[in-house]
Order: structure tokens, then C-alpha cells, then sequence
């Protein structure tokens, strides 16, 4: 670890590895407190190439690109977990990185998260590692049905089945290329909420207010805060247990941490992200400092910022299917196989509702374009206003 030996002051440059939407938002955060933002990311377009300061078009393993980030940034963040390791440790032997390479580690790969999870004394659901197809022979018939899990490189619900038998998940294994895999079994869940926390350099740490989140064929589709059904305890302890992960991988910058809370409140962790995540986009909007603006104030050795809200939210995450909800008002040639731009001035026409874009410029199903937070005075008004608005875009709702 090489911390900023003082605080990194507005005027610098700050690196970022990874040039999709939430180093898009991190660019916006980082500019808006009057910081330069290098962002090195091998697409020519992206997200947040295309409102950086500069875009390094690059390979994230390239030592020259990487050498010349260093050079440039007093500090250097990620904006996903999968980045090279040696990356970040390579970049972490001249300038401070945040979060570092071992925490991005053990978030990369299932197995040694959950490993470390429960050495910190949290639950997580009962699983099996599957390094061989032998290995689902002998792993224990309680826990299917289940969920077989790449143990790398998952996102979004890719890399993931659902099996209820061995022979199933056998298939299942083979789908995947036979790489290794972690067999979960399938909880029967009350409903799922996230934990983001930012901890400082100096051990520091501020949390959020718990989301309660749907999903839908594996991607996050709706978070509340505060939530209906989550008690002050409930909160209390998914707290104390995503500070405890994040003190214990001695991490810096903003993790969260996914929680499924079974009958009896009884809380298990899903998995952590080591970044940012879409259940705390909320806070862009609803919260007196925003997860990226934390971003930017943990990597720059800088004070964190208050987490209280200032209003009942409801986020809806826009996928590239709504282009494609075929014929309405707006554009009644439409069809279901050409994509068509959304009713933005209907959205709008909702006077709480804040309307996020990602900048990608092709519309594609289950790709995340952007998201819409509705603001009330209470859960129930935010939660008004964003059925208004996902009747207008064509999105379940609740």
C-alpha cells in the first residue's frame, strides 16, 4: 500500500482504470470538486473516455499506458473489480491506489470471497468449490437446488445457472468451459439489500442507508431507500457487517456489500463489489455527498462526506430493451426490432424524477444505458412517481 502522504488537493489529476458508466459518474464527481481526470481504457469510445480530461486508449495490462497514468495522477482508482491485479499492484509501487490489488483479488474470484467473508465470522450461503466436474459428484445433496457460479469473472447474472439435480449442474459446468465454480444453495429469500460503505487511509469509514433491491434476470432493476421493510436493526447489523469486511481487507474507496435477508431477518452476504455499485446511484440525487464523490474524497486522502439523505428515493435502471418496446405515442412506426429513442419528455413530464445517461451510443438488449432516480417525501410519493415513470418507458413496476 503506498497511501497519499497528504491530502490530494482539487487542481491534481486523478486516474482512472476502466471507462464505463461508473467512471463516467466518478469523471463528473472528481470535475465537479475541480480535480483532472485521466481515465485509461482500451475502447476508443466509452462512457468515460468521452468525458475525461484525457483518454489513455489502452490495454489495462499495457506498462507503458500504465506507466504514463502513473506519471500523470497523484492517485489512481478502478471502476469494476475485473482489472488486472498486477495492474494495480504495478501502479500501486509509485502512486496510492484505491482499492488495491488484494481487495480487487479477492473480489474477482467466488471462492476466495466467500472464504474471507466467513473468516471475518459473516454468513454467507452454503456452497461447495467445484474445480472438476468430479467434484459435483461428492458435494452434498442439500444443497440443490442451487446455483453454479463461474468463480471469476461473473457479472450481471452471466456465468450463473440454475440446477436442481447433479446431472444438471454437470451440464451447467461443461456450458461454462469446465472452469472453476462455486455450487450455492438456492435461500428462500424475503427480498435483498446492499450495504455501501466508503472507508478512508486513515481507517475512516461512513456507510449509506440500506437499498432494498429487485432483480431481474440477474441484473438490479429497482432500489428503494429507505426501505418499507427493513427495520433500524436489519440496517444496524448489514452496517456493522460490510464495515467489518471493509476493516478486515484493510480497504480504501467505496465497496458494497449484497446481503439476502431470509426468514427471522436472518442476514447472508450474496457478494461484494469493489467499487461503486448501481444500488447507491441514489445517492447521486438523494444524499448530501454521493458514493463517487466519496470516491474521490477516500483515493485523495480527503475527509469523507455525510451520507444523510435529504429525500425518499426510488431508482429504476434503464436497460437497452426499453428501445424496444415497439409502437407508442412517440413513435407509433415503431417496431419490437428497431430501436427507437424513449419517451425522454414524458420521463421528465414527472417533476421529481432525474434523469441519468450513459452516453453509449447503440441500444442493446439487457445493456445498462442509464438510470432514473425519483425523489418524494416519502417512500410511498417517490414510489408514485417512479410507477409513473416506468409506465412511460414500459418497465414492471414494482
Amino acid at each position: 500500500m503506498n497511501p497519499p502522504r497528504s491530502a490530494i488537493l482539487p487542481g491534481q489529476w486523478l486516474g482512472m482504470l476502466g471507462g464505463g458508466q461508473l467512471g463516467r459518474m466518478f469523471c463528473h464527481a472528481a470535475q465537479a470538486m475541480g480535480y483532472r481526470v485521466a481515465v485509461l481504457d482500451p475502447a476508443t469510445e466509452s462512457p468515460a473516455g468521452s468525458v475525461a480530461d484525457l483518454h489513455i486508449v489502452a490495454d489495462y495490462d499495457d506498462r507503458d499506458a500504465l506507466a504514463e497514468l502513473a506519471d500523470l495522477c497523484a492517485a489512481v482508482t478502478t471502476e469494476f473489480e475485473n482489472v488486472p491485479a498486477a495492474s494495480l499492484e504495478f501502479l500501486a509501487a509509485t502512486r496510492p491506489v484505491a482499492p488495491d490489488a488484494k481487495a480487487v483479488g479477492i473480489a474477482q474470484d467466488r471462492m476466495a470471497e466467500k472464504a474471507f467473508i466467513s473468516s471475518q465470522g459473516v454468513p454467507v450461503a452454503p456452497y461447495a468449490e467445484i474445480q472438476t466436474a468430479a467434484d459435483l459428484d461428492t458435494a452434498s445433496a442439500s444443497l440443490y437446488p442451487a446455483i453454479l457460479k463461474s468463480a471469476r469473472l461473473g457479472y450481471d447474472g452471466k456465468g450463473q445457472a440454475r440446477v436442481k439435480t447433479a446431472d444438471e449442474a454437470k451440464a451447467a459446468f461443461a456450458s461454462f468451459g469446465n472452469v472453476p465454480c462455486v455450487l450455492e444453495a438456492m435461500l428462500a429469500l424475503k427480498y435483498e439489500i446492499s450495504i455501501v460503505v466508503a472507508r478512508g487511509f486513515d481507517g475512516q469509514s461512513v456507510s449509506y442507508p440500506a437499498s432494498e433491491n429487485e432483480h431481474r434476470d440477474g441484473i438490479l432493476a429497482v432500489s428503494t431507500v429507505p426501505s418499507p421493510n427493513v427495520s433500524p436493526a436489519l440496517v444496524a447489523r448489514a452496517t456493522e457487517a460490510a464495515r467489518t469486511i471493509a476493516a478486515g481487507l484493510d480497504y480504501h474507496g467505496v465497496l458494497c456489500v449484497e446481503f439476502f435477508v431470509l426468514e427471522g431477518d436472518r442476514l447472508v452476504v450474496n457478494e461484494m463489489a469493489p467499487r461503486p455499485h448501481n444500488s447507491g446511484h441514489f445517492s447521486i440525487d438523494a444524499c448530501v455527498a454521493s458514493q463517487f464523490e466519496q470516491q474521490v474524497r477516500a483515493m485523495a486522502g480527503l475527509p469523507l462526506g455525510s451520507t444523510d439523505v435529504l429525500a425518499p428515493s426510488v431508482m429504476l435502471n434503464v436497460l437497452g430493451d426499453v428501445w424496444f418496446k415497439g409502437a407508442d405515442e412517440a413513435a407509433p412506426d415503431a417496431t419490437a426490432d428497431v430501436a427507437t429513442e424513449p419517451a425522454w419528455a414524458k420521463v421528465l413530464a414527472v417533476p421529481t424524477a432525474k434523469l441519468h445517461l450513459y452516453g453509449k451510443a447503440d441500444a442493446r438488449r439487457a445493456r445498462k444505458m442509464g438510470h432514473i432516480t425519483c425523489l418524494g417525501s416519502s417512500t410511498d410519493e417517490a414510489a408514485a412517481a417512479a410507477a409513473r415513470v416506468a409506465g412511460v418507458l414500459g418497465i414492471a413496476f414494482p
